[in-house]
């Protein structure tokens, strides 16, 4: 598992203090997740489809000032043997264009097996949603949504263990 990792030329600020927000980046969608002001909670926040470099960056600095975020984390798309994948240097450019256009603090994480995480998470909350709800329709448009902001969720949560000295979830 690879450990956070700091984009250069970023400001050293204690890691866990204000709302720190996660990012799982895709070619057409963006995965984000909030933490708490404490930096001990994490929960899904939204999907975003994604337009253009701008308007995308234009709508991250936004809700960096709504939410007061102070730290952003990256999910970094590795193979399971840890090397990079095709995306990693994609991944790596945004995370750079988000620190220089937002002015805060982007590190890089480990997100090996974020997806199939989100998909199990979902899929074992489903039937205790029907039943709480008696809703089939609502968990049929779960199923059919991305699950990005979960996949956000998990590389925040696992984030979030790590910089408090805590085991994470995959090590």
């Amino acid at each position: 598992m690879v450990t956070p990792q700091h984009m250069p030329a970023s400001p050293e600020t204690p890691r866990a203090t204000g709302v720190i927000l996660a990012i799982d980046y895709g070619k057409k969608r963006l995965g984000l997740a909030l933490s708490d002001e404490s930096g001990i909670t994490s929960r899904p926040f939204a999907t975003w489809e994604r337009s253009n470099r701008r308007r995308d960056l234009g709508r991250l600095r936004d809700l960096v000032r709504d939410e007061r975020v102070r730290r952003i984390v990256v999910g970094l798309p590795l193979h399971l043997d840890g090397s990079p994948s095709e995306m990693s240097e994609e991944v790596k450019s945004f995370s750079e264009r988000v620190r220089k256009a937002l002015g805060i603090p982007v590190e890089l994480m480990d997100e090996r097996l974020t997806s199939w995480e989100a998909k199990q998470t979902v899929s074992a909350r489903e039937p205790r949603k029907q039943a709480l709800r008696g809703s089939q329709a609502r968990i049929e448009n779960r199923k059919k949504s991305p699950l990005d902001d979960v996949a956000a969720a998990i590389i925040l949560r696992d984030y979030l263990l790590r910089v408090r000295g805590g085991n994470g979830a995959r090590d």
